[in-house]
């Protein structure tokens, strides 16, 4: 084996066997190691006194630590129970352990409990759930300051028209005001990713847009699929037609609404689209606004998504 390579893996032994843990790099624990990364990320969370903050994924607590010293309540979520008994030992005597309560499990599958900010180096694989889970989550919390693989961070504040828009952006800017705040380098973590970061502040809209979001989503996700061709392209599609004919047969049904003999989807489709004057729009370009307007004028005509 290369001298390098050796030298290598024994200061990476070094490094395990001081900690006591072997990092799981498929369960995303890459473990944020640099304190003046840490500092900025808590500075940006804006923290008070009374402040109850959920963290997600403490790993051993470097993070959670400086929490604790500034706010009422750490919540911390974590899915290894070796991490949990190294945190916890970690505040064990101190006078931190009594504003410490821990959550041993899956945060997807947990409810969320009352918090008034979210601060998180996040399992990578786990970011867009968890965006969702949290901005679904009721009451309404503050704001989020949370660690993401760079190229995620970079879509959810993806503006109309540009390489990186998707339905990640405009599903996430309708509930949510969305800023980059900084990036950090692969090289402050143990052990490093693969892929450089960023960190990212979620402010929810309170009140949110008065819509159903399962209908704004079922909406977004048609037209995403070809976000480069026109409105009037995408939803012409066999399986398109086909899924909002059903739904409007059943909104029908429920409505006790008289479908005429001569129904033709197709020609309904062009009719909603062309009312809305956006039939010649390419998702790609579209922005909250327009999308709502979209999804009310099919609503209005009775086509629903969900």
């Amino acid at each position: 084996m290369p001298k390098e390579r050796t030298q290598k893996k024994s200061r990476q032994h070094r490094e395990v066997c001081q900690q006591g843990i072997l990092f799981r790099k498929d369960s995303g624990q890459h473990i944020l190691k640099n304190p003046l990364v840490i500092n900025s990320i808590i500075d940006k969370a804006a923290l008070s006194p009374t402040d109850v903050v959920l963290e997600v994924g403490p790993g051993t607590g470097n993070m959670t630590v400086k929490l604790l010293e500034r706010c009422k309540k750490v919540i911390a979520c974590e899915i290894d129970p070796r991490l949990v008994a190294e945190l916890q030992k970690r505040v064990q005597g101190t006078p931190l352990a009594s504003k410490l309560q821990v959550i041993v499990g899956d945060v997807l599958k947990t409810d969320l409990p009352f918090f008034d900010v979210c601060v998180a180096n996040l399992p990578y694989q786990i970011s867009s759930p968890f965006v969702f889970k949290l901005l679904l989550h009721r009451p309404f919390f503050r704001c989020a300051v949370l660690m993401f693989q760079r190229e995620f961070a970079q879509r959810l504040v993806a503006e109309p028209g540009s390489k990186l828009y998707c339905r990640l952006s405009v599903n996430t800017q309708l509930l949510a005001r969305v800023n980059h705040l900084m990036k950090v380098s692969k090289n402050n973590f143990r052990p490093p990713p693969k892929v450089e970061s960023s960190v990212v502040r979620i402010e929810p809209r309170n009140p949110p847009p008065p819509i159903n979001f399962k209908e704004w989503d079922g909406l977004t996700r048609v037209a995403f699929v070809r976000k480069n061709k026109t409105l009037n392209s995408s939803f012409r599609c066999k399986a398109v037609l086909e899924l909002m004919e059903k739904n409007y047969r059943l909104h029908c049904s429920v409505n006790s609404i008289t479908i005429p003999h001569d129904f033709n989807a197709k020609n309904k489709v062009t009719e909603l689209l062309e009312k809305s004057g956006l039939a010649d729009k390419r998702p790609r370009e579209m922005d909250g606004d327009e999308f709502l307007s979209l999804l009310a004028t099919f609503n209005d005509g009775g086509i629903h998504f969900s």
